[in-house]
């Protein structure tokens, strides 16, 4: 659905983009990390034909972004950092205006428009004029409109910024609810939790390369290790380790707990639990250490990493 192949963007000596590849499946949704001027913003614009590449290649929905750029801007939704919202109009007058730009007919717009407003809780201020919106109102509208013509691609850029937890929360739903077979989504965002609520793949983009690419697991256990489980105890050990089967290795320990690492843990993890219940040591709880994405992508940026292709591992 979103291919590239070395895609740069050059704007006179400065290379703001350097040689991005990614593939997105339809039904995937790929977030986009790196910090300010990574080069996310330029990336995105030239998957919408507004930039013009200045070397390699990308197609989206189908459509080469160079050749065919009014197909591939019809085929995507694109919700920018600024919103460019016309102040002066009711939102619903909006919202009818771009699907107007859109070629649909009347009975279609208005349908639409109603749907839009609904589900993003905006149905009573349909009258009201943006400019009066709050910043997460605002957002929520910016969101419909990419929307409007449901789109085979959409393209986010900070979809959350500015909103308070629940509406937040009501658009990660939607993004969520997005998914299909039919459609791919590529999400820019600061909000590393979010990332990896929603993404089936991350990419790491740092001086215009992406320096890391892969699913949220193939890439904690690729940058952070193997994974790593916890055992908390009914009783004290007295400093001494418990006997634990092949293939489970204690990497600490103190008065009523232990952690280890677990060559497949599915089958080692039984065999341990086992293990202690035949020496009378109570188990009271046996978890695996979270790791979060955060942890993988300051991990990332903080080390010089040549750009890493990462084993699918869903």
């Amino acid at each position: 659905m979103i291919v590239t192949e070395g895609l740069c963007k050059l704007f006179d000596s400065f290379l703001a983009v350097d040689g991005v590849s990614i593939h997105v499946r339809a039904g995937e949704v790929l977030a986009l990390l790196g910090p300010n001027g990574a080069g996310k913003t330029t990336t995105v614009r030239m998957l919408t034909s507004v930039l013009k590449p200045s070397r390699g290649w990308a197609r989206v929905a189908g459509y080469d972004v160079v050749e065919q750029g009014a197909k591939v801007r019809a085929a995507v939704g694109v919700l920018t950092e600024q919103h460019g919202l016309y102040g002066r109009m009711p939102a619903a007058e909006y919202l009818d205006f771009f699907g107007q730009l859109y070629g649909l007919n009347p009975a279609s717009r208005g349908k639409r428009v109603d749907q839009l407003l609904e589900k993003f809780g905006l149905q009573n201020v349909r009258r009201q004029r943006i400019g009066e919106f709050s910043k997460g109102m605002r957002q929520k509208l910016a969101l419909a409109r990419a929307l409007f013509h449901d789109p085979p691609v959409l393209l986010l850029d900070e979809p959350t910024s500015a909103m308070d937890p629940e509406s937040a929360r009501l658009v990660r739903d939607s993004i969520r609810d997005l998914r299909s077979a039919e459609r791919a989504i590529v999400i820019c965002t600061h909000n590393l939790a979010e990332a990896e609520e929603l993404a089936d793949q991350i990419a790491i983009i740092r001086r215009g390369k992406i320096i890391v690419q892969g699913t949220p697991k193939a890439l904690k256990e690729t940058l952070l290790g193997p994974v790593e489980f916890e055992v908390r105890l009914g009783s004290a050990l007295n400093g001494r380790s418990p006997q634990v089967p092949a293939g489970v290795r204690i990497t600490a320990q103190g008065t009523d707990w232990f952690r280890y690492h677990a060559i497949q843990p599915e089958h080692a993890n039984p065999r341990l639990l086992r293990a202690l219940l035949e020496q009378d040591v109570p188990v009271i709880s046996l978890h695996e250490i979270p790791r979060s994405l955060e942890q993988v992508y300051l991990k990332a940026i903080n080390h010089a990493y040549e750009t890493m292709e990462v084993p699918d591992a869903r």
